[in-house]
């Protein structure tokens, strides 16, 4: 009798683990899934449009004629090359523009560059402004399938000052081209960057070279 009652009890027992057990796999398939609330707002992953562009870096000025040895006669003393040779640099860029695509930009841009020559010539200003385009040719996606790494070509033009006036030149137009990458960071409004660019003073006609690091804000 003992035997049969343990029997049943035991019974009963699995049939009620059994039943719990199958219970929330049920509860879960039965569910119902969840509608994507279209009132939710939405973001891009990469922004586009009004964007702000910080650049810092290497400016380097091939070769620095005296533009008014008579003003200067230091730096254009009898026998020497009347020059100050290489001008090794700091720039800074600052560029406010607009994305008229996902590949095509537009901007103006203001530019400074502090150089220093040899001890005869000494140190000078350069400072430009004007405006830029830009066209990212091409573009990688990460493993979500966004464009975040992209390759760019650029050019530029506008009017250039230096200082002291009369030494390297007084006024002058400056151009360049030049290749970049820029990748948009996760924090969407964020890119950073890297471009090196060919220039060219026509005024006192020398060329010059720089590299720059690059953080854009796009609004």
């Amino acid at each position: 009798m003992r035997s049969f009652v343990l029997t049943r009890a035991l019974g009963a027992l699995a049939a009620a683990a059994a039943l719990a057990a199958g219970a929330p796999s049920a509860a879960q398939e039965a569910a119902p899934q969840l509608q994507e609330d279209p009132r939710a707002v939405k973001f891009r992953e990469v922004e586009r449009g009004l964007f702000v562009t910080v650049e810092a870096g290497f400016l380097g000025v091939t070769k620095t004629p005296v533009s008014d040895p008579a003003r200067y006669p230091y730096a254009c003393l009898p026998g020497s090359a009347c020059g100050g040779g290489f001008a090794p640099g700091l720039a800074l860029t600052v560029d406010v523009g607009w994305d008229f695509s996902d590949r095509i930009a537009a901007s103006i841009f203001g530019l400074a560059g502090f150089q220093t020559a040899d001890a005869s010539y000494g140190s000078f200003r350069i400072t430009a402004a004007g405006a830029a385009v830009r066209w990212s040719f091409l573009g990688f996606r990460d493993a979500n399938d966004v464009e975040r790494l992209r390759l760019f070509l650029r050019g530029r033009a506008g009017y250039a000052w230096s200082w002291p006036e009369g030494l390297f030149g007084t006024t002058d137009v400056l151009a360049g081209a030049g290749v970049g990458l820029d990748y948009d960071t996760r924090l969407r409004h964020f890119a950073v960057g890297l471009a090196v660019d060919a220039l060219y003073l026509f005024q006192v006609k020398v060329p010059a070279f720089d590299v720059m690091a690059t953080l854009r804000y796009t609004f």
